[in-house]
C-alpha cells in the first residue's frame, strides 16, 4: 500500500468510502471536481491510501494561517478508512501524510473535529497525541445563504 495525492480518478472509491463514514456523495462528477479544487489549491492536499488500485482510505486537509500570530496550522478535513482496512495503520499513514504536507507549509499545530458519536475516532486521535478540547473551547455553525444576500453589507472601498 502507499499513500499518494487524490486524482480525479478516483472520484467513485472517494464516494464509496465518504458513504461508508454517512456523507453520501451526489455522482462521481461532482467528486471529481471537488477533487481538482483541492489538487489545484496550494493550501490543500488530498490522500489516498492506494492497495494496488484498491483505496483503502482518504484525508484532506487544509492550511490555515493564524490571524492574531505568525505561522499556520492544519485543518484535517476529512478522514475515512475502509470498513475492511481499519484497525491496519492505514488511518495513522495517512493523518503521517496529512502532518507532512501542514509541516511542510509551516504549521505550527493541527485540528481535527470529530462527532460525538464516533468514539473509536476519538481514541484514534488521541493514541497519536491530539488532545480533546471539548469543555475548552465549543463550534459554532451557521449555513449561509446560496446567494451573497449580504454583499450591501460590505464596506465600499475610498
Amino acid at each position: 500500500m502507499r499513500i499518494r495525492s487524490a486524482r480525479s480518478a478516483d472520484a467513485e472509491a472517494i464516494n464509496e468510502l465518504l458513504d461508508q463514514l454517512g456523507y453520501p456523495q451526489d455522482g462521481q462528477a461532482t467528486t471529481a471536481a471537488r477533487i481538482q479544487t483541492w489538487v489545484d489549491d496550494s493550501a490543500s492536499a488530498a490522500y489516498v491510501a492506494d492497495a494496488q488500485g484498491d483505496l483503502h482510505g482518504v484525508i484532506a486537509v487544509h492550511i490555515c494561517p493564524f490571524f492574531e500570530r505568525d505561522g499556520a496550522w492544519g485543518r484535517i478535513v476529512a478522514l475515512v478508512v475502509s470498513d475492511r482496512a481499519r484497525g491496519q495503520g492505514v488511518g495513522s499513514r495517512l493523518v503521517a501524510a496529512a502532518e507532512s504536507f501542514a509541516a511542510s507549509h509551516g504549521c505550527l499545530r493541527m485540528e481535527v473535529t470529530s462527532g460525538d458519536r464516533r468514539p473509536d475516532a476519538h481514541k484514534f486521535y488521541q493514541r497519536r497525541g491530539y488532545v480533546d478540547q471539548a469543555g475548552k473551547s465549543s463550534r459554532f455553525l451557521r449555513d449561509l445563504p446560496t446567494s451573497n444576500d449580504n454583499r450591501d453589507q460590505l464596506l465600499p472601498e475610498n
